[in-house]
């Protein structure tokens, strides 16, 4: 399918609302938190999606994904492809409908993500190193067994799903000035831009990629998503190789730009942010917050910086910010 014509399938507000309203009582309504003596001329608050269930946003996407599956399709058992947090959201939706899971990750999976999605009472199964090897087991898996595929990112209700963290953000702080939002395969920017451009139309939203991982950076350039030959960082969340063709769709139509983030500048942003605001992030949880340090994103008015989920075990946690 042609660009334009996914352009036409855009996610519309009503969907990210509708999403908003199966999330009601399920989700956590994470806050805007206030990040004093970050810049003395604007105000830069923190979305905390740490605090969601799981540990991340995803749990938004892959409840709304589950919740409008007919009943015969859940019976059968979802799977879903994952580095990490998109596999412990669909465990956690799958145990409140009652439904069996399977999920895809990658066999250098931290342990704190594996464990996650076992406690929540998933099948694990492990293969390969990138986004490419998940996805191709877990499409063998729904051909053997007749699993329903919850996408990670490429998908419109996914997309509605994770919208709803900027629809949060526009009613918490409507005069909002600028939203930074990490990237990966593209559902939590896609998703977020919409909702936050919809609704705030002079606001910019601004993506963050991984230095080792710009594939939004790349499609922009081509005007077309494009497949990096590999993709490496701190940042186990944002390794995608493409960014999903209909999110790419939304990032065309409302991202203002993206920027990209060395590693060295995540551990920096996670230093601070437990120092300074008592919160964990994982490395993919701190970028948004790496590129106001590092000046790749300057905030402007009232700044939102989406700190996507906190998914690290205590001797990563230690390992990282212990002084070298």
């Amino acid at each position: 399918m042609s660009l334009s014509a996914i352009a036409q399938e855009l996610v519309s507000l009503n969907d990210i609302r509708d999403a908003a309203a199966r999330l009601r009582g399920m989700a956590t309504r994470t806050p805007l938190l206030l990040a004093d003596e970050v810049d003395r001329d604007t105000r830069v608050w923190l979305k905390p999606e740490m605090l969601q269930r799981t540990g991340a946003f995803k749990f938004r996407g892959a409840y709304t994904f589950l919740s409008r599956l007919s009943p015969e399709a859940r019976a059968r058992g979802v799977i879903a492809p994952s580095s990490g947090n998109h596999a412990q959201a669909v465990a956690a939706a799958a145990q409140l409908f009652g439904v069996k899971a399977t999920v895809v990750m990658p066999t250098t999976v931290t342990p704190a993500k594996r464990a996650g999605a076992e406690r929540l009472g998933a099948t694990v199964v492990l293969a390969g190193t990138t986004t490419k090897d998940r996805m191709d087991r877990a499409v063998e898996l729904v051909a053997e067994k007749g699993l329903t595929m919850v996408p990670p990112y490429d998908d419109p209700v996914i997309i509605a799903g994770q919208g709803t963290v900027g629809l949060e953000i526009t009613e918490d702080l409507p005069r909002v000035d600028t939203v930074i939002v990490p990237v990966g395969g593209g559902g939590l920017s896609a998703g977020v831009a919409t909702a936050v451009k919809l609704l705030v139309p002079s606001a910019r939203v601004i993506g963050v990629e991984p230095a080792g991982a710009p594939k939004l950076t790349r499609a922009r350039a081509a005007a077309r998503p494009v497949l990096l030959e590999h993709s490496s960082s701190l940042a186990d969340g944002l390794l995608a190789v493409q960014i999903g063709s209909l999110n790419f769709a939304h990032h065309q139509a409302y991202l203002d730009d993206v920027v990209t983030v060395a590693d060295d500048a995540l551990v920096d942003a996670m230093r601070w942010l437990l120092d300074r605001m008592k919160i964990v992030a994982e490395p993919s949880g701190a970028i948004t917050f790496a590129a106001l340090q590092t000046g790749a994103v300057r905030a402007t008015g009232d700044t939102v910086c989406v700190l996507s989920g906190g998914n690290i075990e205590w001797t990563g946690l230690r390992d990282l910010l212990s002084p070298r």
